[in-house]
């Protein structure tokens, strides 16, 4: 038997560690080779495979932890969330700021001799089939649409399983004041968000309304339904929009309700309110004039607009390596105040900003208990690496709005009606 055969690699490489993370491993780790590390009452992680340190020597942050974990080269005993939470508090309380980096990880001699003895050193595998590879400079038409379709044509029929029936794949609204009910069934919830959006936008019997990045169409019908509104939607993502055309036909609303496969940049016309709803996020930094613009141009003089939109601080405004790479490739978010900025910069005046963060603590909950009631169908329909890659985003995503990581906004706009009295009209 060779040495590196006879090596306990979890203690070995616990101790190679140790001086990069300050300390013993914050959970209890088994390698393939059955040896184990760790305490034995913390959160429990197996390596199933040389594969997965490989990733991880290579990708060492949260990107090569995220495909060990979405191949099952890395197995997480017990909840996903828990150990996340263990994890981040320990590093905190270290004083580290995250995951080590490739540098850190070959500046240790016992590490670069531990990979060299198991044979590690070699090139990494291949990235996991659900990983996104786009191609082409960010943000062209065919690029966004190669983003969109990554993600949301993924199946109409994985999304039927895990959101309500609206179909709304965004915050729910559990009310406010004595209103207010975490506990509130999503449909529910879901309704009341489309409600407020609706009369927000003061949706009347006949008013235009143009609802750009219409998802699978829970707005445009309800805005249709509800409120009377003759409504355009527009979506790059072709299973969505078939989708919504089975809807509206269903509905018997196709005098109503007109859904368009365009880019924001292809609609045309004017409309009496304009409404997007976490579609902003994709639409990336250096576009997000052009996408206010678009907003503004396309809503008649005195008419709102409500752009319902995700935000975050500090490093990573895609999400995190995991999200750029296997959620939302080219997502960008900002603070919420730079966002009101550049609708301010863009000629629409804010009228209301109403903040729904933990609401979407709320609104994943739900989509997370109904994603484990139907993991058997989820799986069948998309297989277990995209069941593993659903399940980490969810459980990352509740994280990030419960400890305000991100937040979720309701910016409510109007664009000036310059043939008002006292308006300048130069």
């Amino acid at each position: 038997m060779d040495t590196a055969q006879r090596t306990p690699i979890a203690s070995r490489l616990e101790d190679s560690l140790r001086p990069l993370i300050k300390g013993a491993l914050p959970v209890h780790l088994t390698a393939w080779d059955g040896s184990q590390a760790g305490p034995t009452d913390g959160p429990r992680v197996r390596l199933t495979s040389p594969d997965a340190l490989r990733r991880l020597l290579r990708s060492p942050g949260e990107l090569g932890a995220a495909q060990a974990y979405v191949t099952g080269e890395l197995e997480i005993e017990g909840d996903v969330g828990s150990l996340l939470d263990v994890v981040r508090a320990e590093f905190t309380r270290r004083g580290l700021s995250g995951l080590p980096t490739v540098a850190a990880l070959r500046s240790l001699p016992t590490l670069v001799s531990l990979a060299k003895d198991l044979g590690l050193l070699a090139a990494p595998p291949s990235p996991p089939a659900s990983q996104a590879q786009l191609r082409g400079r960010r943000h062209t038409l065919r690029r966004d649409r190669s983003a969109i379709s990554h993600h949301y044509d993924l199946s109409n029929d994985f999304y039927a399983l895990l959101l309500d029936p609206t179909m709304a794949y965004s915050s729910a609204w559990f009310g406010e004041g004595d209103e207010l009910d975490p506990r509130r069934p999503l449909i529910e919830a879901q309704r009341a968000k489309l409600d407020l959006v609706c009369r927000a936008l003061q949706l009347k019997e006949g008013d235009r309304f143009l609802d750009v990045g219409c998802g699978w169409g829970s707005l445009s019908l309800h805005a249709a339904e509800y409120y009377g509104a003759q409504v355009t939607g527009v979506t790059i993502a072709a299973e969505q929009k078939a989708y919504i055309d089975e809807r509206v036909r269903a509905r018997g609303l196709g005098d109503q309700v007109s859904i368009e496969l365009r880019d924001y940049r292809e609609v045309s016309g004017q409309f009496d309110a304009v409404g997007s709803i976490e579609m902003g996020e994709h639409v990336g930094q250096a576009n997000y004039p052009t996408y206010v613009q678009t907003l503004r141009s396309r809503v008649r003089p005195g008419g709102h607009v409500l752009v319902q939109q995700m935000s975050r601080r500090g490093a990573h405004p895609g999400g995190g390596p995991f999200i750029e790479a296997f959620i939302a490739p080219d997502m960008h978010m900002r603070p919420l105040g730079e966002t009101v900025e550049l609708f301010e910069s863009g000629g629409l005046e804010v009228r209301d900003v109403r903040a729904m963060r933990e609401h979407y603590v709320w609104t994943v909950d739900a989509w997370l208990a109904t994603f484990e009631q139907h993991l058997d169908e989820l799986t069948a329909l998309v297989g277990e690496e995209v069941v593993r890659v659903w399940r980490l985003y969810l459980v990352g995503g509740r994280q990030a709005f419960r400890d305000g990581r991100m937040g979720v906004d309701q910016i409510l706009t109007r664009r000036p009606d310059e043939t008002l009295p006292g308006r300048s009209h130069g």
